[in-house]
């Protein structure tokens, strides 16, 4: 697919995984991991409906919990911070979030489709914006903003939403990932983690 690998390989965020253990809490004491990304760590919470997901990364944190977040169809449902419950390798804090469960993007549903075209799209205004480092990603974003892709509406609604909660907390979108991209049990793109700090 498009040289994500390579992009992701150019960053030196090939295969970094969250090393921290789960810390030991009430709420997530015996309870299977079924996910781990970079900075976050998913923990099922065994209703089939919601996870617990441990953040490090500050960029996460503000997405799931600010009062000017991205909201909308096209975002997480959040419905409780259970605030911090021990600390990163990295120094941040980890918290601990209670979220909707979602899923990893079918092969050949509408949402991988999507997903796909977006993430093709800005990874070639990421190559055209190379040569401004560490913000050609916020470019690459915005460009996806001013060039409708025929994806619609709700989705250039919610690639608006993000791009500007890009800019006013200064952290770096990420839709490169397939992680970052996920979907509802009813076919609903999500931008479930697309954001990190530069």
């Amino acid at each position: 697919m498009i040289g994500i690998t390579q992009m992701r390989t150019r960053l030196g965020r090939e295969a970094a995984l969250l090393p921290d253990p789960v810390p030991a809490h009430p709420l997530l004491d015996g309870r299977p991991e079924i996910g781990r990304g970079e900075y976050s760590v998913v923990i099922d919470k065994g209703d089939g409906e919601r996870v617990y997901k441990l953040a490090s990364s500050p960029a996460d944190y503000f997405l799931y919990t600010a009062d000017d977040r991205p909201r909308g169809r096209h975002f997480p449902r959040i419905y409780r911070d259970h605030g911090i419950i021990g600390r990163a390798r990295s120094g941040y804090p980890l918290h601990l979030i209670e979220m909707e469960r979602l899923y990893p993007l079918e092969e050949g549903s509408s949402a991988a489709e999507i997903a796909a075209r977006l993430a093709a799209f800005y990874w070639s205004a990421c190559e055209q914006w190379a040569q401004l480092g560490a913000d050609m990603g916020r470019i690459a974003l915005f460009h996806l903003t001013l060039n409708p892709l025929g994806v619609g509406e709700s989705i250039e609604r919610a690639l608006q939403a993000l791009a500007d909660f890009v800019e006013a907390y200064q952290v770096m979108p990420d839709i490169l990932n397939p992680d970052n991209l996920m979907m509802r049990k009813d076919g609903t793109l999500v931008f479930s983690d697309p954001v990190f700090l530069g």
